[in-house]
């Protein structure tokens, strides 16, 4: 559920233009993978962001060197940055925004506090959505982030994340924005799954329209960004198996909105994704399931790839 959203999604009727590209997408893109259902808990980074590496005790059956070392030299795993090492997407930015966080409902008078997102103002974020059994939005965006961060790393990315659990909540908003911004991302996606009625199934990818008001401009990013969000939305369909929402976006798995401070404030290419309904079961069971979550991850990091490769 989008952390700035005051007024429930609705139906809107999409050019028959925006459904073509979306069913070539889905029909041509190459490079999807359904994943691993075997995939357990996210990773745990080091404190470089990836997996910390631990260098090889040498052999006891070496010789000692004539001369010892002046100073020793650290080992190549500990001096690399995370991401941005060789791959189809070395020295390219992403920037992954995971909605809410699951200690906002413990921080209500600091998430309600109203922010400046160009048009209007709206609250810093919010609580976000759950399943009927209590699962979080917010468990289930970190943990699709964390696995899609491991999926673009391993292509080559710098990946940077608006937070990872190290906060007691938000960001807020603008926040979100500007950290995307100041990264220079060539891409940004925001992971989030809707709560709406029993019935209501499948995922939609939702783009901005065009804003300007303060310090909201996107008219340099509305292009680029549905560009982003039509070859997610087309992978995304060959990852997992999902069908784009039944309630949103007439079928084509896209819709636009205006109203979203994390869209309104970005100068770089964004989108969200709403991966299911977390208030109907059958969204649900696949929402909890970490299988079916590595795919979703899989089929975003496809979607991110084919737009970063052109």
């Amino acid at each position: 559920m989008p952390y700035d959203e005051s007024v429930p999604p609705t139906r809107r009727r999409r050019s028959l233009l925006a459904a073509t590209v979306f069913v070539a997408v889905c029909l041509t893109a190459a490079g999807c993978g359904a994943g691993d259902d075997s995939a357990g808990a996210p990773a745990r980074p080091g404190p470089s962001g990836s997996a910390a590496a631990t260098s090889p005790s040498p052999s006891k059956s070496a010789p000692a060197p004539k001369k010892p070392s002046a100073s020793p030299t650290p080992s190549a795993s500990r001096s690399k940055p995370a991401g941005g090492n060789s791959g189809p997407l070395s020295g390219k930015t992403v920037v992954i925004d995971p909605g809410h966080n699951p200690n906002n409902h413990l921080h209500t008078r600091e998430i309600n506090r109203q922010v400046d997102i160009g048009t209007t103002h709206k609250e810093c974020d919010t609580t976000g959505t759950s399943t009927n059994a209590g699962y979080a939005e917010a468990r289930f965006t970190l943990d699709v982030s964390h696995r899609l961060r491991t999926l673009l790393q391993a292509q080559g990315a710098k990946v940077v994340l608006t937070y990872d659990n190290d906060r007691p909540f938000g960001p807020c908003v603008d926040e979100r924005a500007r950290i995307g911004n100041e990264a220079r991302a060539d891409a940004v996606v925001s992971v989030h799954a809707d709560g709406s009625a029993v019935g209501n199934r499948g995922f939609h990818v939702i783009l901005p329209g065009p804003v300007r008001g303060g310090a909201a401009d996107t008219s340099k990013i509305v292009e680029p960004s549905r560009d982003l969000g039509t070859r997610i939305a087309g992978l995304f369909v060959r990852a997992t198996g999902s069908a784009p929402s039944n309630y949103v976006g007439g079928n084509t798995g896209l819709d636009i909105r205006k109203d979203l401070g994390g869209l309104n404030l970005s100068t770089v290419p964004k989108v969200f994704i709403e991966c299911g309904n977390m208030r109907d079961p059958k969204d649900a069971a696949l929402l909890t399931s970490a299988g079916w979550r590595q795919k979703a991850a899989q089929g975003i990091a496809d979607g991110i790839s084919s737009f970063l490769n052109g």
